[in-house]
């Protein structure tokens, strides 16, 4: 696979994802939106794929957000190149959460703008001490984008949502997991081992029961509570159709140790 602004590698099952720009502090512009596209694409098409791990290059930065520079130089054409970058962005985010491997993101420094999305649409994410979070759109009197405003409110409630765009708020790590929006803090030099641990444990889990279960969850938003309940009724009956399923249900009768394939 061809890529400019992304490391991207599979071993064990598990898909890396390192935004690798780090002069710029990982900051997204078209180039970078491409790559993630296409690597949406490949950790929701290939079933080898089991977890994904998202990280950014560097200790200083996970993602800056966008890359304005890189905006700027289109002058009386910015509107319509971003146009161009959130539409590419945004199926890729529509991808990677809506994909069966469940999406794990490694929080190594500043998440700003796009960054701070990124860490909305992830299944799990985990940040190290030194990470940041903050909006940063309207200070260069932009709206978010990235899937911000979908899943972040959700999060977080929409009055602490609210007031982290209106007022640009930096939180700090333990802020962030006070208010719920990541998982877990740990010291920057355990980020990659304590993320890869969990990427590794998720990657032998039963895949596509994963998958039906992040379906579960946004569809949650969306629906009535009897919706809901009849979406669950046909998810868990399609789970017991799975070779999974099957071999879960047999291994748990007789007091058996299974090992999922993601089948």
């Amino acid at each position: 696979m061809d890529l400019e602004t992304i490391n991207f590698k599979i071993e064990n099952e598990v898909a890396y994802i390192e935004l690798n720009r780090p002069k710029q502090y990982n900051s997204l512009n078209q180039t970078m939106a491409e790559d993630l596209f296409k690597v949406s694409l490949e950790c929701d098409d290939n079933p080898k794929i089991r977890s994904v791990l998202m990280t950014g290059s560097g200790e200083d930065a996970f993602c800056a957000g966008g890359d304005v520079h890189s905006f700027h130089k289109y002058g009386n054409k910015t509107s319509s190149h971003l146009k161009e970058v959130t539409t590419t962005l945004h199926g890729a985010i529509s991808r990677l959460s809506r994909m069966n491997a469940p999406l794990i993101v490694a929080v190594n420094g500043v998440a700003a703008g796009a960054g701070f999305s990124f860490v909305g649409f992830a299944d799990i994410a985990i940040a190290s001490t030194n990470a940041t979070f903050v909006s940063a759109y309207s200070k260069i009197g932009l709206t978010p984008d990235g899937s911000s405003t979908y899943f972040l409110p959700r999060i977080i409630g929409t009055r602490r949502y609210t007031e982290l765009i209106l007022t640009n708020r930096v939180l700090n790590a333990n802020e962030a997991l006070d208010w719920g929006l990541i998982n877990k803090v740990v010291d920057l030099k355990d980020l990659k081992d304590e993320a890869n641990n969990l990427a590794q444990k998720l990657a032998s889990g039963p895949s596509l029961a994963f998958g039906k279960l992040k379906n579960l969850v946004n569809n949650s938003f969306l629906d009535s509570l009897e919706g809901q309940m009849e979406y669950e009724s046909r998810m868990i009956a399609e789970s017991a159709k799975t070779k999974d399923g099957i071999n879960g249900i047999e291994a748990f009768v007789n007091k058996k140790s299974v090992i999922f394939k993601g089948q």
